[in-house]
């Protein structure tokens, strides 16, 4: 029973988008518990450690739930998907915020949105409406610009790890959403996770700590955060919500997690949130509305893509 409500959604872009939020949610608390746990933690070896975790977990739900192993012609799209957002992804911003600030990688988080979108017409087949387009831009500039309001020291490789990390995200959202058609949402991540997990568990006992106990509980817990949710459960609503909703509408969506992620930011450290924070936030909330209005297919809306 618990399989089959994991499976199937109810169809129609509005499970998309609920769906879709809930994810984007979830993956709000992933930049500030990444920046907790690597006060106390090497980024390869949190890297490494929450796709293990993730990956021992997937296992398990999928001999639980006695799941078929995926078809040849499905291996190279999940070894896609593991490669943007099990391994690139999360690595590429550990080693980023070791460089720039928070802040300062706003601007490439409000980028994926975009990047998304257009891995879903490269890859998803996706023909959003040109006004979709300029719903998209207008919010990723919105997203940008005030980013470029916050004080945050540049650095040109922290800058490129994040563009590397924005494109080989947007590449395995879109890559995942369309092999969420023929899996279901959360095989897919499942299933990318265990192809990882041959790499990740050796890699992650050899870049362990010399002692464990330097590594303070807070770490610890947003270890256990960015594994179980980040990792696992957060991409189970995003790619039932892009599947159902279409990759480039409801991607819109992430135009929002970095007013989430400062939100949350500002429930836990007290960080006051500017009148213009708002007023951006009001902007980007017009911005998705527009995306979901015209972010609908010309044709073809509803049928899986093939290889």
């Amino acid at each position: 029973m618990v399989d089959s409500i994991l499976d199937k959604s109810a169809p129609g872009p509005w499970s998309g988008w609920f769906h879709g939020l809930l994810g984007v949610i979830i993956f709000s608390g992933s930049l500030p518990a990444t920046r907790l746990a690597v006060q106390d933690m090497d980024p390869l070896l949190l890297t490494f450690l929450r796709a293990s975790i993730a990956g021992l977990l997937a296992v398990a739900l999928l001999v639980g739930f006695r799941q078929k192993r995926p078809r040849l012609a499905q291996l190279v799209p999940l070894i896609i998907v593991s490669s943007g957002v099990v391994i690139g992804f999360p690595l590429l911003t550990a080693l980023a915020l070791q460089r720039i600030t928070s802040a300062h990688s706003i601007v490439f988080i409000g980028l994926l949105p975009l990047m998304t979108a257009l891995f879903g017409v490269l890859r998803g087949g996706e023909r959003p409406r040109r006004a979709f387009w300029i719903f998209s831009l207008l919010g990723s500039l919105l997203v940008v610009g005030f980013a470029l309001t916050q004080s945050a020291a540049a650095s040109l490789s922290g800058d490129l790890l994040m563009l590397a990390a924005v494109i080989a995200c947007g590449l395995g959202y879109a890559e995942g959403a369309k092999l969420t058609r023929e899996l279901g949402g959360w095989q897919v991540i499942c299933w990318a996770l265990v192809i990882a997990l041959p790499l990740m568990l050796p890699a992650s006992l050899m870049v362990q700590p010399a002692s464990w106990h330097a590594i303070s509980a807070s770490s610890w817990a947003a270890l256990g955060y960015v594994s179980l949710f980040s990792m696992l459960i957060g991409f189970i609503f995003w790619y039932k919500g892009l599947a159902a909703g279409g990759i480039a509408a409801v991607g819109q969506l992430q135009l929002l997690q970095p007013f989430f992620g400062l939100g949350l930011s500002a429930a836990l450290l007290h960080e006051t949130v500017s009148p213009l924070m708002l007023a951006v936030t009001l902007g980007v909330v017009l911005c998705v509305v527009g995306s979901r209005k015209f972010g609908r297919q010309r044709v073809g809306a509803g049928s899986p893509s093939r290889d």
